[in-house]
């Protein structure tokens, strides 16, 4: 098993530098030994250490850890974008939140990265046909961790949920790569209609605090939405957006919104 282990990090970074931490944080703080053993050293891989965290979480007297461990085993063998999708997530948050310092926080610590994992899995089930059991994902997501995402909804690579409670995305949502949103956020709908009624989000969108996007609208790519905004209508490429009702209040400040998270409007 060791020697698997060492074999796979060789060919994957993002695993390597993530036992390398585990390994440091026991250092560290031996207290955590058990946790950090069980949840990053004890697995062969990535994919491995995520779909043992996966069953941890989300584990209740309806549904056993082994269960959901065998559901996430499965999806992450069946498709291999599911753990390519998860290296570009962790590496966003990374990249993205100041407060984070090492790819083992989001794998630990962050119901942000947790979330959106546990999406993932759950939209796997959903296009298998398998919707009942990507409903109960979504539901103990939701209960456990404070986001709940449709498992129809679409989200791209590179996502990053900062703080992320009561984060909602509707089922026709979608959410483009390398889009970063805070707490609060809303994808929605309007009302009580039915077929394609939620936001299309672009790439490189940053989406502030509070804010709510509803209906089927578009948000152009690398644009800004200022917290505590209600969008009704579509946003141009490269703008930002502020108020309620959100309106066009400048540029966007910058090439990648998402990855700089300036937050700040200078207009």
């Amino acid at each position: 098993m060791a020697e698997q282990k060492q074999n796979l990090a060789a060919v994957d970074p993002v695993w390597r530098r993530v036992c390398d931490e585990a390994v440091q944080a026991i250092a560290n703080e031996p207290l955590l030994g058990g946790l950090i053993h069980s949840s990053v050293l004890h697995h062969a891989s990535f994919e491995r250490a995520l779909a043992y965290r996966f069953s941890l979480k989300l584990a209740s007297g309806e549904m056993s850890e082994q269960i959901l461990r065998e559901i996430a085993d499965e999806a992450f063998a069946a498709d291999t974008t599911l753990g390519r999708a998860a290296r570009a997530d962790i590496m966003a948050v990374l990249e993205r939140d100041p407060a984070c310092s090492r790819f083992l926080q989001p794998l630990l610590f962050f119901k942000g990265f947790q979330a959106v994992q546990a999406y993932r899995i759950a939209h796997w089930l959903w296009h298998q046909g398998r919707r009942d059991l990507a409903y109960f994902v979504q539901m103990r997501v939701s209960e456990v961790l404070g986001v709940d995402i449709h498992p129809a909804a679409k989200l791209g690579r590179g996502i990053m949920i900062d703080h992320a409670h009561s984060i909602v995305i509707g089922e026709t949502a979608v959410v483009g790569d390398n889009v970063s949103m805070l707490h609060s956020v809303t994808l929605g709908g309007t009302g009580k209609e039915d077929g394609d009624r939620h936001p299309k989000i672009g790439d490189g969108v940053l989406i502030g605090a509070g804010a709510k996007v509803l209906g089927n609208i578009k948000v152009g790519y690398c644009s800004r939405i200022a917290a505590g905004s209600v969008v009704l209508q579509d946003i141009p490429p490269c703008k930002t957006v502020a108020g309620i009702p959100a309106r066009v209040v400048g540029e966007a400040g910058c090439d990648q919104p998402s990855i700089m998270m300036n937050q700040v409007f200078d207009g």
